[in-house]
């Protein structure tokens, strides 16, 4: 009897860990210590964004320190949200395994946020990665037209393969995003140093409806990870519905542990 009672203890405990490791890091706190973040911290707190970003079990955010974010003073809090998540990667990438993208001489296409939002147009939910200059791993837009102009600063926090956040030098550049704006968007966002404590009526509006004549980007048919010189070209249509993201391979184990262990505890109470 005092076997099946540690069993069940036991079993119980393991479920506890795994359906919690889902929502191991809270990117507001993790920010928190970083002072030289405190205004795009503050963005991601005003736009919801960080909730998206602890929702998640497997990310990369890409974060610009506050001498290089002013530009997004005075934008619509719709706007700021579309800008930054396209730089919040939907994979983990820390220093060794961008070192490795630095090896090769290839561009390394990237899904972002704001591809599983909907509402990115244009490969404007894509970003690509590669080594400008004399070795130095920068970001860019995939969208038509851009260059990698957000240099790899440095690695800020990493918690294998959870989240990882790195400095780049400055935003990356995104061609009429703002454009991608439904009608009605919510009003200006102040400077963060300046910025009142966030309301209800702050909250970025959901994605709107998909038309049949929107633009949307066509995700990547193959894994974040692949490597391209260009790109991801949109069907002749001009139009695709960007799916939604797979599940990481972290989300997997959780829920076949998680399975595992409410057979485990429904057999003992059973026998």
């Amino acid at each position: 009897m005092e076997n099946k009672a540690s069993t069940i203890l036991c079993l119980a405990l393991l479920f506890i860990v795994f359906s919690s490791s889902a929502s191991a890091f809270d990117i507001t706190k993790l920010l928190e210590k970083q002072s030289e973040f405190s205004n795009f911290n503050t963005y991601l707190k005003e736009t919801k964004l960080g909730e998206q970003i602890n929702s998640r079990s497997t990310i990369t955010v890409l974060a610009v320190g506050n001498g290089a974010i002013s530009s997004l003073a005075g934008k619509s809090q719709d706007v700021v949200k579309k800008i930054l998540s396209a730089h919040v990667i939907l994979d983990y990438y820390d220093e060794q395994k961008l070192t490795k993208l630095a090896k090769s001489s290839k561009v390394t296409t990237l899904t972002t946020m704001f591809q599983s939002s909907g509402q990115a147009q244009n490969q404007q939910g894509f970003i690509n990665a590669g080594v400008i200059n004399e070795g130095e791993l920068a970001f860019g837009s995939a969208a038509k037209g851009s260059i990698l102009n957000a240099k790899l600063v440095k690695s800020v926090v990493s918690q294998p393969f959870n989240i990882s956040i790195l400095q780049v030098s400055e935003l990356i550049d995104i061609h009429d995003i703002a454009a991608s704006s439904p009608a009605g968007s919510p009003k200006s966002s102040p400077s963060p140093s300046k910025a009142p404590s966030s309301s209800s009526d702050d909250k970025a509006p959901s994605a709107s409806p998909k038309s049949p004549k929107s633009s949307k980007s066509k995700a990547p048919t193959s894994s974040d990870e692949t490597t391209s010189s260009s790109p991801p070209v949109p069907d002749e249509a001009g139009s695709s519905t960007a799916p939604a993201p797979a599940p990481s391979a972290a989300s997997r184990v959780e829920m076949a542990v998680g399975a595992g262990v409410m057979i485990g505890l429904a057999s003992l109470l059973v026998a």
